[in-house]
């Protein structure tokens, strides 16, 4: 004989149902799934034999966080204790469960076999579909009530959300940036254009983008320049050479008039472009600041923009610390590296690191060395930022230290300070900053607090030392140590050693 049981986790509690004739709905399943809509048949089929209830939204939060990581809680336990009959020869109890990792935890834990899919998960369909009228006092508008409070609480423990911490506004940001410099680009160019019929003179005298703009909403018809105009030329090109120059262009300008229409409608356009040009520079003032909070230690090595579009291709900073340095280092140069592998040539040595200063200023010969050094810096720091619970650019800072002592190295053959020695120096700066006392002389290794013996790794990280074995103690015994030993005296000694050995 078979009992077979139900285990069915909802927000409000723990229900444990008998399942009638189970030999007969495991044969009929197609059945099954049509009892599963009308209550009166599925109660035929199914009966409540004990419900748990949460004691407090807190407890139901443990519960499903149980629940989710496959751990098997008290309350639960408790549960399956009082009310799951035991298992004999004569009759053995399966219990039906939705989550396999929670089976596999009830059957080592308990020792309960448990069970998944096929009716199971009918019968479970079944049991959500009418939970609140089998238990009583329980209505589906208390219900959903209470599944929509738990999940609640459930994703805010899950997410840990913190909006000073959030690398999605970094993502949009540089992502914003990139389509405003293709942007501007598009729309001065079209400026030059239009107001060159009319001033084409000027596109010689100013190649900034954003001062055309400027001059062309300032100047307007080029004939109506004067002397009096001379002070804002100078202000928007901050040259008054090139103002005086721009000023007799305009008095011998080749080029056509224009009409008052025309002319309005390109000031109303280049004051656009201006004004997006503007908003640029307060966009990129923002990505800097963004950088600094979530990712200061990357910030510092590399740079806002080249750190927003490691963080912005990788798709988060949480990614990109996952990532090794080999794919950090060609991060952004996919295509080249797909082609290299197809026609089996040489393999990219950079990708988006090498709008980063270091690379540019590298020997062509040690670009690759640098970009494969610079990588593994961009790894270290991106996970300092990541796990780490203060923001701090001190790290940052170190490892940029570091890349210019191995530029250094490959240039003139000084060769740089050691790993270790500069994450002591930044561990010691780091407790500086955030007033983290840590106990021991030096910090070479030390005592915490709790008393653990912790020492320096190479990595700069603390890690538990070894306790040494306790031993038994012996009784001190007093030696006299012998008196020196001429020569003669130890060579007669080591010849009467030798006799011994040989009688």
């Amino acid at each position: 004989m078979v009992l077979f049981h139900l285990l069915f986790e909802h927000a409000s509690g723990y229900a444990l149902l008998v399942v009638k004739e189970v030999e007969e709905i495991s044969m009929l399943l197609p059945q099954v799934e049509e009892c599963v809509q009308v209550i009166g048949k599925f109660n035929n089929i199914v009966k409540l034999v004990a419900f748990s209830p949460f004691k407090s939204a807190q407890s139901a939060l443990d519960n499903m966080n149980a629940v989710s990581e496959g751990i098997v809680h008290e309350d639960l336990k408790l549960l399956l204790d009082t009310s799951l009959p035991a298992s004999s020869k004569k009759r053995k109890v399966t219990l039906g469960v939705a989550d396999t990792k929670l089976g596999a935890a009830l059957q080592e834990d308990l020792g309960i076999q448990c069970q998944t899919g096929g009716v199971v998960v009918e019968l479970l369909r079944g049991v959500r579909l009418h939970f609140h009228t089998l238990v009583q006092g329980l209505t589906a508008v208390s219900a959903a009530k209470a599944q929509l409070g738990l999940g609640h609480s459930y994703s805010r423990a899950k997410v840990k959300f913190n909006v000073n911490r959030v690398d999605n506004m970094i993502i949009q940001s540089i992502s914003l940036l990139d389509q405003l410099d293709k942007d501007i680009n598009t729309f001065s160019m079209r400026v030059r254009e239009w107001y060159g019929y009319h001033f084409p003179e000027l596109i010689k005298l100013v190649g900034d983008n954003h001062t055309y703009c400027r001059l062309a909403r300032h100047i307007g018809n080029r004939k109506l320049l004067s002397e009096a105009s001379l002070e804002g030329l100078e202000e928007i090109v901050m040259d008054s050479g090139k103002a005086q120059a721009i000023l007799d262009a305009s008095r011998s300008s080749m080029g056509m008039d224009i009409s008052p229409i025309d002319l309005i409608n390109i000031e109303s356009f280049s004051r656009r472009v201006v004004s997006l040009a503007e908003y640029r520079q307060t966009l990129q003032e923002y990505l800097r600041s963004r950088m600094n909070q979530v990712a200061p230690n990357l910030a510092a090595l590399i740079g806002e923009v080249v750190g927003a579009r490691l963080i912005s291709h990788a798709g988060s900073l949480t990614n990109l610390a996952k990532y090794p340095a080999s794919t950090v280092q060609i991060l952004g140069a996919e295509k080249a590296l797909f082609r290299a592998l197809k026609s089996k040539g040489n393999t990219p040595k950079y990708g988006l690191i090498y709008h980063s200063t270091f690379i540019g200023r590298a020997a062509p010969k040690n670009k690759g060395r640098i970009s494969r050094y610079l990588a593994n810096k961009c790894t270290i720091a991106s996970r300092i930022d990541c796990f780490s619970e203060l923001p701090s650019s001190v790290f940052g800072d170190k490892l940029k230290d570091q890349v210019e002592e191995r530029m250094a190295f490959y240039e003139t053959g000084e060769p740089p300070r050691k790993n270790i020695d500069v994450m002591k120096e930044a561990m010691s700066e780091v407790r500086a900053v955030l007033g983290v006392v840590v106990g021991g002389s030096g910090w070479g290794g030390g005592v915490r607090p709790d008393g653990e013996q912790v020492k320096m790794e190479e990595n700069g990280v603390l890690v538990p030392e070894a306790t040494p074995s306790k031993k038994r103690k012996k009784h001190s015994v007093t030696t006299v140590s012998p008196e020196p030993l001429t020569p003669m005296e130890a060579v007669s000694e080591k010849k009467k050693k030798k006799k011994v050995k040989s009688q």
